[in-house]
This record gives structure tokens, C-alpha cells and sequence, in this order.
């Protein structure tokens, strides 16, 4: 599946709020910063501890496990202890939906 799919209410995920969905069989994290959506694998690329559960600053997630920093807009690696990128997803709202785009 290389299309949108359907996730969870706008108006279930109020500005601050998160929630971990499943996307084409992957747990993707949807995050509400302001008022952007941002959604992100669920999985740090350190050791695999799941993200939905981490501290958000701004536009930056901190793994609770070992406090590896990513940024939600780009996946980009802001400290270790993870290297590599978290993978993003492509986020748009329709009719009342979010949905997110699955990889591949």
C-alpha cells in the first residue's frame, strides 16, 4: 500500500495531544505541536524503544529509554545516543480524518 490511510479524528488529537496508530502494519506516532501534525515511526533508531511515550519540546521528540533527540518535522538525529534519521510520514487532513501516507 503506497496511499493515505485513514487514522484518527481531528478533533481526537487536540493541539499537545499524541497517539501511536498502525500505517500499512507499521506503529506510526502522530503527534499535535500547535496545531501541526507530525507523524513518526514509533521506534527509535538506537535500540528500538517506542517513541509515542517520549518528552516533546517544540518540534523535538526525546526518547524516554536513553534520551536520544529527533526532530518530528525531518526525523533528523538533534543528539545521540542514535545516529541514524527516525523515518517520517506525510501527514494531511480530510474530512475531519488525519491520514497518513504508508510508506513504500
Amino acid at each position: 500500500m503506497s496511499g493515505w490511510q485513514r487514522t484518527v479524528r481531528v478533533a481526537d488529537l487536540k493541539p499537545g495531544a499524541r497517539q501511536v496508530v498502525e500505517v500499512d502494519g507499521v506503529e506510526v506516532a502522530l503527534f499535535n505541536v500547535g496545531g501541526e501534525l507530525f507523524a513518526v515511526e514509533d521506534v527509535c533508531t538506537h535500540d528500538g524503544a517506542p517513541l509515542g511515550d517520549g518528552t516533546v519540546t517544540g518540534e523535538e521528540i526525546t526518547c524516554p529509554r536513553h534520551g536520544a533527540r529527533f526532530s518530528l518535522r525531518t526525523g533528523a538525529v538533534l543528539a545521540p545516543p542514535a545516529y541514524a534519521p527516525l523515518p517520517c510520514y506525510a501527514v494531511r487532513v480530510a474530512e475531519g480524518w488525519i491520514e497518513v501516507r504508508a510508506a513504500g
